[in-house]
């Protein structure tokens, strides 16, 4: 018997499994048919990642994160918070470290105003062409996506790899029609989220986002600290923004610690959906006598 937890995070929601109990029932292996059956939003829980906590050596926690499809991505700004927010009640704790694929993220509770906040330092923005990753060697601030992108885009790697564009009206845009197509384009090896962004005000940009192996999300953290960069690498922003998203806002501050990815603190909040138990023959799914199925 398997219990899972529902969360979201602006609308980016997730189904979260906590491993740490090695009696959990969950294996080291999660086969692409077990995350892809609870992702399905008509045969499973539905949800646009599945989270599994697990233990690590390293950090307090290991947060393995996969897709719809089943693929591995390295880095959830939104799951995290959740993630975060849920191990830190549990543990009676306001910091937390969290080990990733990619990397370590550290994060603690904050505030603004009346909202109580997760802030998740989200490490540095990796810049460089080999790091996004692109196929080529290019200018990541002026990166050509062809015939299909609305703008040049401004590339970088958030522990996934992201392009944004810059547009007048992102409502112009039929992202859609568009995200597959550039996601796919054959500058990036890995595959890339697409970000469509407007400024709105000095330090205020309206984002829509197409997730890699995902689809359009009502929000997604690592790309808006992908837009809070760009918007700051292209002169449109100090260092200090809000993204609004189609699930809400967020506060991106990329501070300067002396080197060029510095490093990128995404504030948001998360929000409780529910919890259940996962029927016998799903949980038989995540064991680890079915982890290559």
């Amino acid at each position: 018997m398997i219990t899972f937890l529902k969360m979201h995070g602006l609308g980016n929601d997730f189904v979260i499994l906590d491993a740490r109990d090695p009696d959990s029932g969950i294996g080291a292996d999660i086969s692409v048919r077990a995350a892809s059956l609870v992702s399905d939003r008509r045969r499973g829980i539905g949800c646009d990642q599945l989270l599994i906590i697990r233990p690590s050596d390293n950090a307090d926690i290991f947060m393995q994160i996969l897709n719809q499809d089943g693929s591995v991505a390295g880095a959830c700004g939104n799951g995290t918070r959740c993630v975060a927010d849920y191990v830190m009640r549990d543990l009676d704790v306001d910091q937390l470290l969290i080990e990733t694929k990619s990397t370590m993220l550290f994060a603690e509770r904050s505030r603004i105003g009346d909202a109580d906040l997760i802030a998740v330092n989200m490490g540095a923005a990796r810049l460089d062409w080999q790091q996004v990753p692109l196929a080529q060697a290019q200018d990541t601030l002026h990166v050509d996506l062809g015939a299909d992108a609305p703008a040049l885009a401004v590339c970088q790697s958030m522990g996934n790899p992201h392009a944004v564009m810059f547009v007048d009206d992102v409502a112009a845009i039929d992202l859609d029609a568009i995200g597959p197509k550039l996601e796919h384009a054959d500058i990036f090896p890995d595959r890339a989220n697409i970000s469509i962004v407007q400024k709105l005000d000095d330090a205020k940009f309206r984002m829509r986002v197409w997730e890699r192996s995902v689809g359009i999300t009502q929000a997604c953290g690592s790309g808006a600290c992908a837009v809070g960069v760009a918007a700051h690498r292209r002169g449109l922003a100090g260092r200090l923004s809000e993204i609004v998203m189609d699930g809400g806002s967020v506060i991106i501050e990329w501070r300067d610690n002396g080197t060029a990815g510095g490093e990128v603190i995404m504030t948001g909040p998360v929000t409780y959906v529910g919890h259940g138990v996962l029927d016998d023959a799903i949980s038989a799914l995540f064991g680890t006598h079915h982890a290559k199925a």
